[in-house]
């Protein structure tokens, strides 16, 4: 049995900020939840499923999202939760559709890591009895990596902080992110070693934020929507659960995802016009690059510094905003405005993207998807 095409046809977000002080988690959902019907010709009564990505350790409370029901308007629907990046919520409710088991999916993401200690999320990641105890967490895993690529590839942490730079002025430029000044190489350099050679602003910066999409299948995507984007492929993969047993320099659990996609897809040259990645650090973000197959090994930089080719993280990307369990997801929706409304960033009838995401200590998860109109 052939499947179902999958479209995106709407997405909302919230403003991305370090700190959503005057909001709870349910009105960053409910904003984005009431968004994201606007203009597109469905309402919730037209949901056949819904499924929200969080965290109940970022929250702080056990099955937290039976707190946020009405909020996400899951009352009387069927509500799954994953917890994972919203990337991973996307690929179920996508499957879902394909298979033919519903037409319309409310997919949402959140997260409020202001009000969580961040390090102590990640620490419960990792192994209980030998690496816990001694602090190894995901500050150690990212510094590791970046020691480990530098040195591989005769890079220095001015390449490094150029990237980061990049970014931030990208999200200041087409982002919905809070951005108060975007910082110089000399003050990336300057920001305080974190995990060396990393510096605190060369880690992807903590904020809080929500984000609905709306997946279709095919009848419906033409009827509502003139540019409906297209879900070509996917793919996912994680990597060992112990960091001394990875590979060194390069994250073959995004390698694997990114295969898996571009076969269903049927892409046998990389070549998209829009890249959204996720990425941890300024380090991961290359690696990521390189391990997509749209920078050769060790040439993260340079593609991520000059975007030739393909428009990579025209949002900014994680560098400058980093909503934890929402950026794969926030990713995915920007994807969708680029090859929906290119004209609004500047691009010139693009065609296809690649949208990543990722999860756990070092990376350890990887989603992959690629989009066509």
């Amino acid at each position: 049995m052939k499947a179902n095409k999958v479209a995106v046809v709407s997405s909302a977000q919230v403003e991305l900020r370090p700190r959503w002080g005057g909001a709870q988690h349910i009105d960053l959902i409910s904003a984005v939840v009431s968004s994201v019907f606007k203009g597109i010709g469905l309402t919730l009564d037209d949901v056949d499923f819904i499924i929200d990505s969080g965290s109940d350790v970022l929250d702080g409370r056990s099955i937290s999202n039976c707190g946020f029901l009405g909020a996400m308007g899951a009352h009387h629907k069927e509500e799954s939760r994953v917890e994972e990046d919203g990337l991973w919520a996307a690929s179920y409710g996508a499957v879902k559709i394909a298979s033919g088991a519903a037409d319309v999916g409310l997919i949402i993401a959140y997260s409020k890591p202001s009000e969580s200690n961040v390090n102590e999320f990640y620490s419960t990641q990792v192994e209980p009895f030998y690496q816990r105890p001694v602090g190894f967490e995901h500050l150690a895993a990212s510094g590791i990596q970046a020691q480990r690529y530098l040195a591989d590839h005769a890079l220095s942490k001015e390449d490094m902080a150029k990237v980061v730079v990049k970014r931030w002025q990208d999200a200041a430029n087409n982002g919905r992110v809070q951005i108060d000044a975007v910082p110089t190489v000399e003050d990336v350099l300057a920001s305080g070693d974190i995990a060396k050679p990393l510096t605190q602003q060369m880690m992807s910066r903590k904020v809080d934020g929500a984000v609905a999409l709306l997946l279709v299948s095919e009848d419906i995507a033409r009827r509502v929507s003139k540019k409906p984007v297209w879900i070509t492929g996917m793919g996912d993969s994680i990597d060992r659960h112990a960091f001394s047993s990875r590979a060194s320099g390069t994250l073959e659990a995004c390698e694997r995802a990114a295969a898996a996609a571009y076969k269903k897809a049927g892409w046998t040259e990389v070549k998209p016009s829009v890249a959204e990645v996720s990425a941890s650090s300024a380090v991961t973000e290359c690696m990521v690059l390189e391990a997509l197959g749209l920078a050769a090994k060790g040439k993260g930089a340079k593609l991520a510094e000059q975007n030739s080719g393909t428009a990579i993280n025209l949002s900014g990307g994680a560098l400058p905003a980093d909503p934890i369990m929402a950026t794969g997801l926030v990713r995915l929706s920007e994807a969708y405005r680029q090859l929906s409304t290119p004209e609004i960033y500047g691009l010139e009838s693009p065609t296809s993207a690649v949208v990543h995401g990722a999860g756990g200590v070092g990376m350890q998860t990887h989603c992959v998807f690629t989009l066509e109109v």
